[in-house]
């Protein structure tokens, strides 16, 4: 038995002769298993297991930005006083006994990660509807503020003024979008932090083009652009920084 650790953004290569009958256990941070054909396979977060032999797997990447470490189990190097004059009984005990490891590891180690997994993803999910509540209330407290100092939130089509609600429904809407993204990322993105700020920093922009082309006065305008602002600054770091607490 031995730990491997893994720098961010390192990768192993499994050789088949050092790493025969081998079950890891991932012990800190994420890894990713690179396949065969040089296909990345999946990423298994801390406490899931994985055997591999036979699996295809040639190389272990840290996808993230932290160490991360792997318990490897192999088979014991040295038999029992009682088993050398039987060397065949001996190989076939070992066997046995690595075999009995592998049915009960794997169901237990792939067990307790779909379970951390599992308590990851609810975690970002709470912690996003957390941050959502705080934008509706942040973009309608700053909605009102605007029309305090004259800002009439009249949209020309129609003629009709959007009203506080108004505010805090779209709000909500487009924040339960960032969560879903964000769940969605730190559940197949090997770097969702980094994906999820680019994906959210990129619809922020594109949000901004309504309000331009609305048709609105100045004032509306520039204070729907705020809001909008508002709204992905309260949101964005938010599950950023979760993500990156998530996949450390």
């Amino acid at each position: 038995m031995w730990t491997l650790a893994l720098r961010g953004g390192a990768r192993v290569a499994v050789v088949a002769a050092e790493w025969c009958d081998a079950f890891g256990v991932v012990t800190r941070g994420r890894v990713q298993l690179e396949l065969r054909d040089g296909e990345p396979g999946p990423v298994l977060g801390r406490d899931a297991g994985f055997w591999l032999r036979g699996t295809g797997v040639r190389a272990l990447r840290n996808p993230g930005r932290s160490t991360a470490r792997v318990r490897i189990v192999t088979p014991g190097s040295g038999p029992s006083p009682a088993s050398q004059h039987t060397p065949y009984a001996s190989y076939r005990m070992r066997r046995n006994d690595m075999n009995s490891m592998k049915d009960s590891g794997v169901v237990a180690g792939l067990a307790s990660g779909q379970t951390s997994h599992t308590h990851r993803l609810r975690g970002l999910a709470v912690t996003g509807f957390i941050a959502a509540l705080a934008a509706m209330v942040a973009t309608t407290l700053a909605a009102a503020l605007a029309q305090a100092v004259g800002v009439d939130f009249e949209v020309p089509d129609g003629g009709e003024t959007i009203p506080l609600a108004g505010f805090a429904v779209v709000t909500g809407v487009f924040s339960v979008v960032g969560i879903v993204i964000a769940v969605a990322l730190l559940r197949w993105s090997a770097r969702p932090a980094e994906r999820f700020v680019w994906t959210a920093v990129s619809l922020t922009a594109i949000s901004l083009v309504p309000p331009l082309l609305s048709g609105a006065n100045t004032a509306t305008t520039t204070a729907l652009l705020g809001l909008h602002l508002v709204a992905a600054t309260v949101m964005i770091p938010t599950l950023a920084r979760s993500l990156r607490t998530r996949t450390a």
